[in-house]
């Protein structure tokens, strides 16, 4: 990337927000203060669309957002999603036959209505918002393919290696789905083929005029890495996975110590 890039992409957790999912005063300032100059601020996250709160509370206005691992772009100010490529029940129903084939034990939830809702098997771990009333438990399989899916979430039986049980899942689904994680546990998140954060920020910059080669990107799990490798400049925090360390352009400091902001700081100069 030649000179100031025309649009900054961040991954949320465990990127801008400290590890207690706090914004700093500092980051929420940079950020401002880019969007004021002109530039657009996008967030990129596998979150969905509901758990977004958290953190437009500490901004100074809501940034547009790239949810579920890029299959859902929404627009905050209008509370409307642009865009959605959802796995269609059809395509659900033929990979979860084949997790539960080959991965005898896994429990799974999916996220609908545009990750507004989510519906999960009754032995599925709640481990951030279980008492969400978007949040229930279906009483039969069968009601996991009621909808088309804007994410599948299977989460391993016992203790497992993210990056190993990823890579099973991905091998189970292959040809069918894509499956990333974002986690330290073993929870995979599953998206529809050509699903990831790369294709849903490119298919908003294509939108706004904004070229790949133009834009700033930053990220810390191998969620990421599709969309740090389509950016222009990709930009790795120093906590983050090895897989996103090895094709990062440069390194920040961690997100415990403000290092998007630091770098922005950097890039686009500090009031």
């Amino acid at each position: 990337m030649d000179g100031t890039p025309r649009l900054v992409a961040s991954d949320i957790d465990g990127t801008l927000l400290r590890d207690d999912r706090t914004l700093s005063a500092r980051t929420a300032a940079v950020l401002a203060r880019i969007s004021a100059r002109g530039t657009p601020v996008v967030l990129v996250t596998g979150r969905p669309i509901r758990w977004l709160k958290l953190v437009y509370d500490q901004l100074a206005e809501p940034l547009p957002a790239v949810c579920a691992n890029g299959a859902v772009v929404y627009d905050p100010v209008n509370d409307e999603v642009l865009r959605a490529d959802p796995l269609a029940p059809e395509l659900l129903a033929e990979v979860i036959r084949r997790l539960r084939a080959e991965l005898p034990g896994v429990s799974l939830a999916v996220e609908i209505v545009d990750g507004r809702q989510m519906r999960h098997e009754a032995h599925y771990p709640l481990r951030w918002d279980a008492d969400d009333e978007a949040i229930r438990a279906v009483e039969t399989a069968e009601e996991l393919l009621s909808m088309p899916a804007v994410k599948l979430l299977a989460r391993a039986a016992g203790e497992q290696d993210p990056d190993r049980f990823t890579q099973l899942v991905a091998t189970a689904i292959a040809g069918l789905a894509e499956a990333t994680h974002s986690s330290r546990s073993g929870l995979v998140e599953i998206s529809a083929a050509g699903v990831t954060k790369a294709a849903g920020l490119a298919w908003y910059c294509h939108r706004i005029g904004v070229d790949a080669a133009d834009v700033l990107a930053f990220g810390d799990m191998p969620n990421d890495v599709p969309m740090l490798t389509w950016a222009g400049r990709a930009v790795a925090v120093a906590n983050g996975h090895p897989a996103v360390l090895a094709i990062a352009d440069e390194v920040a400091s961690a997100n415990s110590t403000d290092g998007v902001a630091a770098y922005l700081e950097k890039v686009f100069g500090a009031d």
